[in-house]
């Protein structure tokens, strides 16, 4: 064993505060892929292929006992005492470490006890969480071992090839979850050695790493390819799939980001993008970082690397590659293991080495995204306007179940819903070329209004609920009286180019906002109803241009959002580019982009507005989300602008399906393929309801802003 101290990598391009190697140890070539061990203080892990290397920063210990290589290590759960486990094909051996370590202390040999024997080829070992029971993945088949007499208490047997990994689930009794080369993963009560769940072929490669997330109660497979799988445990969930990640494909818009901001981060990245079919998964761990939404990450280890995972959003925040540190030893990795003081134990692919290192990830994420770490910014945009008071209102909605009793045919799909800022009307624009008013149980009709020569586009409502405006495919934008059907204000198609893709009142009304190809329009505008006698065809509203603000780099605006509830001075809008632009209309610029927001074109944002019948903190306003077609919900923090969590569980990769956030801010809602909506709590990545009952798939939703009602609609119904 050879010990290298603390040599901290100097590579050109990498700072060489990231990574330290603590040691460095001597040991011949393990035949296999080996399990390796780390907890607290401790490594473990076989040297030269039978002896077992416990290391610390006190004394090392060296135990032996087995005849035959050591393939698989694991730590007890309790930290006293500290017991740990190895296995080869010829035994299973339990060590109670503080019993080793006096015996070494009294010159005697430490011994541990044998629980299994002859069980075959062991890829992987666990202690239960009171440290009373050891699983052992052995062939295809799992063993029950209890960790202090040599007895198999249950034997599982379903899988059709050799089982990879196995988990205990804490907060369900008797449950254990295994991954298997057969590319499924099972569910068992481990008391009865019964079959609870077992999932279809996820893949074509082996599932080779499992992890379980405690805190949201789901589990993390990963394949040989670079693919991650996350199933919620959660009892009424039925071991939904949440999320499927492509590790190439997220390291690949990671590096363009990355490049884009004028950062380096080494110079290995392309020649790992194109080496991803060889990459191994090994293990996961858990950090936290704090900040406003407490997100949670994960560790995966791999051949060449290792990778930061936001567990909320399913991107990738940093990752590190042993080629870029110059001084590290190893460059490949055949396995590999994780501590919470972020240490990683690492053996060497092609030559007979075990290195031990020390990752400062606050210097690794700072070195390739400065605001990984930031909690907010003192310069940061606020969609609430800094000179305006808004009402504190006290909440008169209480927490019940949602509500959808009625549905009422129409004559074409619905391309827009909204209800009025009270809650009693909700406005629908058509494809028939005309906008209708319901009262809010959706019983009656209350108006039709028509006029527009092209699809409805877009309505919304103006704050004092009397009036509505609207934008049609035929280029024109109408401002309607709610008490009179004939249009108070027409804008033809001699003033814009484009088809008005969306239109709104902004700034309580003082404004209108619209977007028109790859501008927004700002108008100042003037109603008026009253009639001449002699020019009753002439309209006496008027409206005047104030501004119009061009998005960068794009051909059309595909989404626009405002609020209009109270002051403010944001606009948000998205383009086919795929990107996000942020507008200042105070400053009258732009004042941010984010781009490639999404896989594809942004169809809808949606901001978190609020009601005057519920109260939020002042800084959820500054939340909003975005859809797009087949890349499912993502939230994002105005004053990060960073995508915060990903929402994944509806199917919307035919039809640009609509979303809302209720009134409360707790919940979002969204349209889907499979002829149902969808229900996402703000801090969940999955769905808690799911809302049947339409016979085509739901393209637009909207929240009462007065009662705990949702609605949703089709192509042909309400």
């Amino acid at each position: 064993m050879e010990s290298e101290g603390d040599r901290c990598s100097s590579g050109e391009s990498c700072n060489p505060d990231v990574v330290c190697e603590k040691h460095l140890f001597k040991s011949e070539l393990s035949e296999s892929l080996v399990q390796l061990a780390c907890s607290h203080h401790h490594c473990a892990f076989p040297l030269h292929q039978n002896e077992l290397c416990i290391w610390n920063t006190a004394t090392p210990l060296h135990l032996s006992g087995h005849l035959y290589s050591i393939s698989a290590v694991s730590f007890g759960s309790k930290i006293n005492p500290l017991l740990v486990c190895s296995a080869s094909r010829e035994r299973v051996i339990v060590w109670n470490l503080d019993e080793c370590t006096e015996k070494v202390q009294e010159g005697l040999t430490p011994q541990g006890t044998v629980i299994g024997t002859l069980l075959g080829t062991v890829l992987h070992v666990r202690f239960s969480p009171d440290d009373q029971q050891v699983v052992v993945c052995a062939g295809s088949r799992i063993y029950m071992l209890s960790d202090d007499i040599q007895d198999i208490l249950a034997e599982m047997d379903g899988h059709l090839a050799p089982v990879t990994a196995a988990e205990f689930c804490t907060w369900e009794k008797n449950m254990l979850i295994s991954v298997s080369e057969d590319r499924t993963f099972k569910v068992w009560d481990y008391s009865t050695g019964q079959l609870i769940y077992q999932s279809g072929v996820l893949t074509a490669f082996p599932l080779l790493s499992l992890l379980i997330d405690e805190e949201n109660k789901q589990i993390i497979t990963g394949c040989a390819e670079g693919q991650l799988w996350i199933f919620s445990l959660i009892s009424d969930h039925n071991y939904r799939c949440i999320a499927h990640i492509n590790l190439k494909k997220e390291q690949e818009k990671f590096c363009n980001k990355v490049w884009k901001s004028g950062k380096e981060i080494g110079n290995t990245v392309l020649l790992e993008c194109c080496l991803w079919y060889i990459l191994v998964f090994f293990s996961f761990f858990f950090f936290n970082r704090y900040s406003a939404l407490n997100t949670s990450y994960f560790w995966i280890g791999s051949s060449t690397g290792l990778f930061i995972i936001n567990l909320a959003n399913f991107e990738l925040e940093a990752f590190l590659s042993y080629k870029d540190y110059s001084n590290l030893s190893i460059r490949f990795a055949r396995s590999c293991a994780l501590t919470r003081k972020v240490l990683c134990l690492i053996t060497s692919m092609f030559e007979g080495m075990i290195a031990l290192l020390e990752v400062n990830v606050a210097a690794l994420v700072r070195t390739q995204q400065s605001d990984f770490l930031l909690c907010g910014n003192e310069n940061s945009l606020l969609v609430i306007a800094s000179l305006t008071v808004y009402p504190n209102l006290k909440s008169t909605v209480k927490d019940q179940a949602l509500v959808f009793h009625y549905k009422i045919k129409s004559s074409g799909y619905t391309a827009t819903l909204f209800f009025i800022g009270d809650g009693e009307m909700l406005a629908c624009g058509l494809a028939d070329k005309t906008v209708l008013i319901f009262n809010s149980n959706l019983t009656d009709t209350c108006n039709v209004f028509s006029g527009h020569d092209g699809a409805v586009n877009s309505v919304g409502w103006s704050h004092d609920k009397k009036w509505l405006v609207s934008a049609s495919e035929d280029r024109t934008l109408r401002v309607w009286s709610v008490c009179n059907n004939e249009p108070a204000l027409i804008l033809g198609r001699e003033k814009f180019h484009k088809t008005v893709r969306f239109a709104q009142f902004y700034f309580i009304d003082a404004f209108i906002l619209l977007c028109c190809g790859a501008e927004f329009h700002l108008l100042s505008f003037h109603l008026d109803t009253t009639k001449d006698d002699l020019k009753r065809y002439k309209q006496r509203s008027v409206c005047k241009l104030v501004q119009k603000f061009p998005m960068a780099s794009t051909m059309e605006i595909t989404s626009l959002s405002a609020v209009n509830d109270f002051y403010s001075y944001i606009v948000l809008t998205a383009g086919s580019n795929r990107a996000l632009e942020v507008f200042d209309l105070n400053a009258g610029c732009s004042t941010a982009v984010i781009p490639e927001a999404h896989t594809r074109s942004v169809h809808q944002i949606c901001q978190n507005k609020g009601s005057s019948f519920s109260t939020q903190q002042p800084e959820a306003y500054n939340l909003f989300m975005t859809t797009a077609a087949g890349d499912g919900i993502k939230l994002w923090d105005l004053r990060t602008l960073r995508c915060e969590r990903r929402f994944e569980g509806h199917s919307s990769r035919s039809y640009p399906c609509g979303i809302s956030v209720s009134p409360c801010g707790r919940f979002i809602a969204t349209g889907s393929d499979d002829k149902c909506a969808y229900i996402y709590e703000m801090r969940s990545s999955t769905f808690s309801h799911k809302l049947g009952g339409h016979t085509e798939s739901v393209i637009n939703v909207a929240f009462s802003p007065s009662t705990p009602q949702v609605s949703h609609c089709f192509f042909s119904s309400l």
